[in-house]
């Protein structure tokens, strides 16, 4: 068996792979999509997340809007979001969060939020009114939520899935062993429940997991099976990269080959999709996930 290679934790502190370059983001389409944000009062994951692929996908003139605030109620180690006790609750973000993918003529948005579980219903009417506000306005753009753990409130989440958007995201995140230090307020069992209701209730499912946490090859095969078994139609794997000295390190760099690995091996196991690469993040080519078929 060949082994592939890998960069060691020591290595990490160094210096970060050739591949793992990004260009900075420029150019007129990127600004405009600047000013639109800014104007709107709107967030975005891809601020919020410290996404490489910001200047990229800014500069095709899409971006992935985080509705709910920007302030997390869960302290994952890896997500570069901030934690605390959130106080934004706007019900017109659903109606500016329209008009702004309107102004953009995007054909497919994403939309993803924080974890609101000091709400009642996680916040499940402000996602149900910006899929369909975002529908209303244009008819012909296609939708990918990517939506939270709702801690078990199935009522939740079937209100977040049943405005009619095409996609619907829940990231795992990370192997099940590592749950405890990566996603310490959410359960591995609990997430794919979800994915497997989402399927259930007639949705495009999709989900993703960062590489480099520190898991090993046996458990991202078992991850896969366990979403396979559980009705995932798409998988995304990509390089985690360290937001913070405060956040979880980069135990190792994952090398493009290993992601080719993986895309074969996911396929296999019977996923439709599998999108992997060292900067591959949940809505990178998410307008390319909308043609997977359902059934």
């Amino acid at each position: 068996m060949i082994e592939l290679p890998v960069i060691t934790q020591e290595e990490t502190r160094k210096r970060k792979p050739n591949w793992l370059r990004v260009k900075l983001p420029v150019g007129p389409d990127y600004a405009r999509v600047r000013k639109l944000v800014d104007n709107y009062k709107l967030h975005t994951i891809c601020e919020s997340g410290n996404c490489p692929n910001m200047g990229e996908c800014w500069g095709a003139g899409t971006a992935t809007f985080m509705i709910l605030g920007n302030i997390c109620t869960r302290s994952c180690t890896f997500c570069a979001v901030a934690t605390g006790r959130p106080t934004e609750y706007d019900v017109e973000e659903p109606k500016r969060v329209a008009e702004a993918i309107k102004l953009m003529q995007v054909k497919h948005a994403v939309i993803t939020s924080v974890n609101r579980d000091e709400l009642k219903d996680r916040g499940a009417e402000i996602w149900y009114q910006t899929v369909v506000e975002t529908k209303n306005l244009s008819p012909e753009t296609t939708i990918e939520t990517l939506i939270p753990d709702t801690k078990g409130n199935w009522d939740a989440l079937y209100r977040m899935i049943e405005g009619g958007q095409e996609v619907v995201s829940h990231n795992m995140e990370t192997v099940g062993r590592l749950y405890r230090n990566v996603r310490p307020q959410a359960k591995y069992e609990r997430s794919l429940e979800q994915i497997r209701r989402i399927r259930e209730a007639g949705k495009r499912t999709k989900s993703g997991i960062m590489l480099g946490l520190g898991e090993t090859k046996d458990e991202v095969l078992q991850a896969m099976d366990d979403l396979a078994n559980n009705g995932l139609l798409i998988l995304t794997l990509g390089q985690y990269l360290q937001p913070t000295k405060l956040h979880h390190e980069v135990i190792e760099f994952i090398h493009p080959e290993t992601f080719e690995m993986y895309k074969e091996e996911g396929l296999k196991r019977g996923l439709r999709y599998v999108e992997s690469g060292p900067l591959v993040r949940s809505s990178y080519h998410a307008e390319r996930h909308v043609n997977v078929p359902i059934v």
